[in-house]
């Protein structure tokens, strides 16, 4: 099949889930205060007691842990920020729920979240990876044959299947076709040449043929432009579809034409992931028709793709339509600073996002305020910024600052990889000061940072009641600064992310000895009292 070798390059990240058995004990014991302090929620709906408080605290997590796992799960692939970020979500959540139902209410309601219903969801994607033939497939999809069974939803992830099993496979799903609503096609020919894939496709397609699904998986499988149209039978039929993976699928300019010309609507559309594909910007403009036509859309990934100043532009137009979007990922492209300009005007419509991720589009300052100036007027519960990697200096932290200011439902921020220093970190943590109690997680790592910034950044984080980490790895905290940082942190230490990347010698190989403390002392005296003004 085309080759899914996506050449961009991915820059290091440190691994943030799972979270450890001690983590997980502190946010329970903290889920616990949060349920039997005095609060403006426990004043207006009643405190638990230290018992009820408890048991309800360790539901929370255990339901938060395994929601956020079976996410980590499905993207295995990426540092666990996404799952740490939903880990905090869920909890706040769940934790929210529990006091609006009072101290006497029971946790039934809670229970059934975490409870499946397995009569319906048929699953042949756990356990090793490997090819599946014809004799195997027979006793492996049985329960597919049961008269009257239930199934909905099925996942044939993580098994490569041959023609014989394909075979054997068709005939059942032809059957069930008006049934089912979920089908996980993701990661299901590996290894097979591509003629076989291809046939594979094929009998796949035209046995779902008709169906009418509300979600459809094909990440993982090398499609390009033959694998798209080998599935156009599927495709061409789907006018309901309300999700759609095309996840690492060597989606080149041409497979995104296909793609564009199979969907017979995009209507009810409502996710799109388009994640680490080689679409560039004529793919990126067949993309944009697709986005143009999903009105409803609400969860946009466009990551990884190649795109670059023209897609963007086309992409960030599309997107004007898209006014019930949720979450917007456009990491890890070339966009540059034209593209976020237009993307600046997009977002000014976009009043319903939560989730926004722009690291490593090539921004720069003149393309990071804009947007921080559209996001300031628009997406009052903001939860997640991202914008590392995007050569972001202090003369744009007052506009970062001014409009993180505003997002008082901020859970998570990434400024990492970007040149804010001192001067710009302490205008960040001025913003976080007021408010933001919802706040678990800020990245800014590999920023230029000395110790004035990362104390000040860390007192102010430290104070948060859910917060569950700071990295501030990568920069050039002096010993002194790193001990003071530690200090902070001391009856919370695993809130603290690693240190080992800092080189405390880091600044100008030219300053002379002493001289970096001098600037340190001085920039702290002006600090203190800088206040996070108004963008005009």
């Amino acid at each position: 099949m085309d080759s899914t070798a996506n050449s961009q390059h991915k820059p290091f990240s440190i691994k943030l889930w799972p979270p450890s058995e001690s983590t997980r004990q502190v946010l329970v014991h903290r889920l616990t205060n949060n349920l039997t302090s005095n609060s403006i929620f426990t004043q207006k709906y009643g405190a638990l007691n230290k018992e009820e408080a408890e048991e309800n605290a360790k539901k929370i997590e255990d339901i938060a842990f395994n929601t956020s796992n079976e996410h980590y799960d499905r993207e295995p692939d990426g540092d666990g920020g996404a799952a740490v970020q939903l880990y905090a979500k869920e909890c706040s959540k769940l934790l929210l729920e529990v006091l609006k139902r009072g101290p006497a209410a029971k946790e039934k309601e809670l229970v059934s979240q975490n409870n499946s219903s397995a009569e319906t969801f048929f699953d042949i994607s756990k356990g090793q990876r490997a090819f599946l033939e014809a004799e195997e497939a027979e006793n492996l999809l049985k329960p597919l044959k049961d008269p009257g069974n239930s199934y909905t939803k099925i996942c044939f992830s993580n098994r490569s299947f041959g023609l014989g099993a394909a075979c054997v496979a068709g005939p059942i799903l032809a059957s069930l076709k008006n049934q089912l609503k979920e089908v996980d096609l993701s990661d299901f020919i590996a290894g097979r040449p591509e003629a076989e894939a291809l046939d594979v496709m094929n009998t796949f397609s035209t046995a779902l043929e008709g169906s009418v699904l509300k979600s459809l998986n094909l990440s993982n499988n090398a499609l390009g432009e033959k694998g798209v149209r080998a599935f156009s039978a599927l495709l061409k039929s789907q006018s309901c579809l309300e999700e759609l993976y095309l996840i690492n699928d060597g989606i080149s300019e041409e497979a995104a034409r296909a793609f564009c010309e199979l969907i017979p609507s995009a209507e009810k559309l409502k996710v799109l992931h388009f994640h680490n594909n080689m679409t560039g910007d004529e793919g990126a403009l067949a993309v944009s028709d697709v986005v143009k036509r999903s009105s409803l859309l609400e969860d946009f990934r466009c990551s990884s793709t190649r795109i670059g100043s023209e897609g963007g532009i086309a992409l960030a137009e599309a997107l004007e339509s898209c006014t019930h979007l949720k979450k917007l990922d456009l990491r890890d492209n070339m966009f540059g600073v034209e593209a976020g300009v237009a993307l600046s005007k997009a977002l000014s419509k976009h009043l319903t996002l939560v989730e926004i991720y722009m690291s490593y589009l090539n921004l720069e300052d003149e393309g990071v305020v804009v947007l921080a100036n559209a996001l300031k007027e628009s997406a009052p519960s903001l939860e997640v910024l991202e914008m590392a990697g995007n050569d972001i200096t202090a003369d744009a932290a007052p506009t970062i600052a001014a409009c993180i200011a505003a997002k008082q439902h901020l859970t998570k921020l990434n400024l990492a990889e970007n040149e804010l220093k001192d001067e710009g970190t302490i205008q960040i943590s001025k913003a976080l000061e007021e408010g933001h109690t919802l706040l678990s997680e800020v990245d800014m790592s590999n920023n230029f940072i000395r110790r004035v910034g990362a104390c000040h950044l860390a007192q102010v984080v430290v104070q948060k009641p859910g917060f569950v980490l700071l990295n501030i790895n990568g920069n050039i905290i002096s010993d002194d600064g790193i001990d003071e940082v530690r200090e902070i942190f001391k009856k919370s230490p695993e809130m603290l992310g690693p240190l080992d990347e800092n080189d405390p010698e880091g600044g100008d190989d030219n300053e002379e000895l002493g001289e970096g403390e001098a600037d340190e002392d001085e920039l702290e005296s002006k600090m203190k009292n800088l206040e996070v003004g108004q963008e005009e």
